[in-house]
């Protein structure tokens, strides 16, 4: 069932596409549509947001909104998103290597990094832990700790469980190379070439890819940086679709940075329950909390086992061992035996390191002072961003993890700042990256994982600059 808002929005994008409302032409003010199509203020605006998204207006500070340059043209059609639920092909892994591979410089700034700084993790110990270990290694842990993994390890998984409030089987974890394999693995186990999975918009761009590479159709369902998921739009999806999986985000998501709270959390399970569909819950940032408490994932209210929750050591701990997990529920024999089937086994030496270090390395201290150090860089980027970015740019402060989601003004694109950034020496994450079919393209994601340098802060005056040069360039264009 297609909303009012999607109904209004989809009939004046065909007007625009089909070049029936010119370029630069002033639309309707929220006023005047509510009066001739009989909706409400919000729907009208909601419809406009929805416009805005796709590429084919343009909102003007105190001016109302205009027909964006080129929308009728064949690249709009192109970039336009498709109805929230409608499922289609993903292909994004273009895109997204492009401005990875823009990033890969060394001497870059990166603002668009996905990790935190190397320097918050402690190494030293680390490496104490996984010398001491691999001296202990028995040959016959080569066979032993195939999956479902180093059994000291995932006993230490479970008893993490156990402390934060719910307790999952031993039985239940299997040892993957990362989160991104546990991730993908859970996608395999439940999934075959056609089906459709729900994705949050905007979303993780390797759940993107691997939607893709699986030859998968994406539903995308909103996600709101201050309220979270969709829940509407999602059971619409479920109502309208035959979905066998979700894929969502509730701890601080990547990109918006948004939580769900408990209770939506729990109502979440409880809709995906209604429906039978699994949910494949990557929580690799639950831990980069700055509240007291560990926000519980929503597997903790998982009572028939469809939700696999996935996380790792990489965003925490060690980036570079690649040891992450899955308590897969009722698909614990299909993970362990697809990654059987694939990568066979995650490294035997780093589980045993790792395993080693949260017996008796400090893990959780560790942690206390990793989410002070973030919440203190937080601040810094936040005063950074106030200091030299136009006042027209906005972003919601989140509860954890280390990304902001920044709005940019409305005449600014994602991709076109996100090249003369790359010319200038620093990287960010584009909007279109996170998105199936290349929307958000006034957005961008920022890390602040790395402490605010001297020349981190002067890479941000350089974003405000590159904000200005393209406002002024479009502002001259638009009156010439």
């Amino acid at each position: 069932m297609t909303n009012r808002y999607e109904t209004l929005a989809n009939t004046m994008a065909t007007e625009i596409r089909a070049g029936r409302v010119p370029a630069g032409s002033r639309m309707p003010s929220l006023r005047q549509l509510t009066t001739q199509h009989g909706v409400s203020q919000a729907t009208a605006s909601r419809a406009y947001y929805l416009l805005e998204e796709w590429g084919l207006i343009r909102a003007r500070e105190r001016s109302g909104y205009y027909v964006a340059p080129g929308a009728s043209m064949g690249v709009a059609e192109r970039l336009r998103p498709h109805d929230h639920t409608d499922p289609g092909k993903v292909d994004i892994s273009t895109l997204v290597f492009s401005v990875l591979e823009a990033a890969r410089n060394p001497g870059i700034v990166p603002l668009g990094s996905a990790f935190p700084s190397p320097q918050l993790f402690p190494l030293p110990r680390l490496a104490k832990s996984l010398g001491h270990a691999a001296r202990l290694i028995n040959p016959w842990n080569t066979v032993v700790d195939l999956p479902p993994g180093n059994e000291h390890l995932r006993r230490q998984i479970a008893l993490r469980y156990m402390a934060m409030g719910m307790p999952q089987p031993v039985e239940d974890v299997v040892i993957t190379n990362g989160a991104l394999e546990a991730l993908n693995l859970c996608l395999m186990a439940v999934t075959r070439p056609g089906d459709v999975v729900a994705v949050e918009s905007p979303s993780f761009y390797a759940a993107l890819q691997a939607i893709e590479r699986l030859d998968l159709r994406a539903v995308e369902i909103p996600v709101d940086p201050e309220s979270g998921l969709n829940f509407e739009e999602l059971e619409n999806a479920l109502e309208k679709h035959e979905v066998k999986a979700c894929w969502f985000m509730t701890n601080f998501q990547n990109p918006t940075g948004t939580s769900l709270s408990l209770s939506k959390k729990k109502a979440l399970v409880e809709l995906l329950t209604r429906y039978d569909v699994p949910l494949i819950e990557d929580d690799v940032y639950g831990e980069l909390h700055f509240q007291p408490e560990y926000p519980l994932p929503a597997k903790a209210f998982d009572k028939e086992g469809l939700v696999m929750h996935c996380s790792s050591f990489s965003k925490t701990l060690a980036p570079g061992y690649r040891v992450g997990w899955v308590s897969a529920g009722k698909f614990t024999a299909t993970v362990q035996n697809l990654k059987l089937m694939t990568t066979l086994s995650a490294s035997i030496p780093a589980q045993a390191g790792i395993a080693d270090y949260l017996q008796h390395g400090g893990y959780d201290k560790h942690l206390r002072k990793l989410r002070c150090a973030l919440r203190e860089q937080l601040e810094d980027m936040e005063q950074a961003l106030r200091q030299w970015l136009p006042a027209n740019v906005h972003w919601v402060r989140p509860d954890g993890g280390y990304f902001l989601w920044l709005k940019l003004p409305h005449e600014v694109e994602a991709m076109e700042l996100h090249r003369r950034a790359i010319s200038q020496g620093l990287s960010l994450a584009p909007g279109p990256i996170f998105s199936a079919t290349h929307g958000y393209r006034q957005w961008i994601r920022i890390n602040f994982g790395h402490p605010l340098t001297t020349k981190v802060e002067g890479s941000i005056k350089i974003l405000g600059q590159l904000l200005a040069e393209i406002a002024a360039a479009q502002g001259q264009s638009g009156t010439a």
